[in-house]
């Protein structure tokens, strides 16, 4: 594993940006930036509409050291940043640690949950990866219900996907998202928080990840992951909340930093002259990254 790039990662005081959206996700994001489906004719154009978003995100001065790590979607791994590789632009000249989402999407519900789709290809797209300076992964499953059975089908899977990608020599971020629309939602964290530390409980000497998790409804519930010894670090997505209840509810969550997608871009538009473009990103970064290092007490 890349040393330097993980204790950046696990250390220093700052957040993740997720830049992953892929296939399924695109369009919104694209039409959240002010790119409606009729700007582009096919899916290439699309990416290359998207890229330019991602582009301009990780070249404005907004996006400096207070971004720890971004989240990457395959497509964008293998295009450039400012003429060179995306992953060498972002070490290189702002500090930031690349990582790939690697999953392929998920399958359809059954016990409240999506499990992912089969990754045969797995180990080479992470010898790829490894080559252009990516230091870990991202895989999303998604749980819709507080079905036990569901979860720990989900973190099995997790589990077993992550211990592929540390014998690839990277760092996986293992995300069991849980929907904000769930039913029963604290009771499904506690199902998820459970069966987490019985699968962190069984990694090997040196094996270590990093959790994604949806903000809890208990505040500081995920303190015993974010203390424990095979986690190096537990993100927080956004998961459809706004940036305002976003970041307060980061803010009651000790040790918990964020790595948003939607809530970073909230409110930008391509339409916005570079100026403005990167005062609005400035100001959300301080809002995301404040709440990622400044906790607050509850009232």
């Amino acid at each position: 594993m890349d040393v330097i790039k993980l204790r950046r990662l696990g250390e220093d005081a700052g957040f993740v940006a997720a830049l992953d959206q892929s296939g399924g996700s695109t369009p919104k994001a694209l039409a959240d930036y002010g790119v409606e489906p009729s700007a582009y004719d096919g899916d290439e154009a699309m990416y290359d509409a998207v890229h330019a978003m991602r582009e301009r995100i990780v070249k404005s001065p907004a996006f400096d050291e207070r971004v720890l790590a971004a989240i990457l979607f395959e497509k964008t791994m293998d295009r450039t940043f400012g003429g060179l590789p995306a992953p060498e632009y972002l070490w290189a000249t702002k500090r930031c640690v690349p990582l790939l989402k690697c999953d392929k999407g998920l399958e359809p519900e059954v016990d409240g949950c999506q499990l992912m789709r089969d990754t045969p290809d797995l180990e080479a797209l992470l010898e790829r990866a490894k080559k252009l300076g990516v230091a870990g992964t991202k895989m999303r499953s998604r749980i819709a219900a507080a079905n036990e059975a569901g979860i720990r089908a989900v973190v099995a899977q997790q589990f077993a996907l992550a211990k592929r990608v540390l014998k690839c020599g990277l760092c996986p971020i293992v995300e069991p998202e849980i929907d904000i629309r769930c039913p029963d939602k604290a009771l499904a964290e506690e199902m998820l928080l459970n069966a987490l530390h019985e699968a962190l409980h069984a990694l090997g000497e040196n094996e270590v990840v990093m959790l994604k998790l949806t903000l809890p409804e208990c505040d500081g519930l995920y303190s015993s992951c974010v203390m424990h010894p095979k986690v190096l670090r537990v993100l927080a997505l956004s998961g459809g909340y706004d940036r305002a209840e976003a970041t307060r509810k980061l803010a009651r969550n000790p040790g918990v930093i964020g790595s948003f997608s939607r809530a970073l871009m909230e409110g930008a538009s391509r339409a916005m002259s570079d100026a403005d473009f990167d005062a609005h990103l400035e100001a959300a970064v301080a809002t995301i990254r404040d709440a990622s290092v400044n906790k607050v007490e509850e009232d």
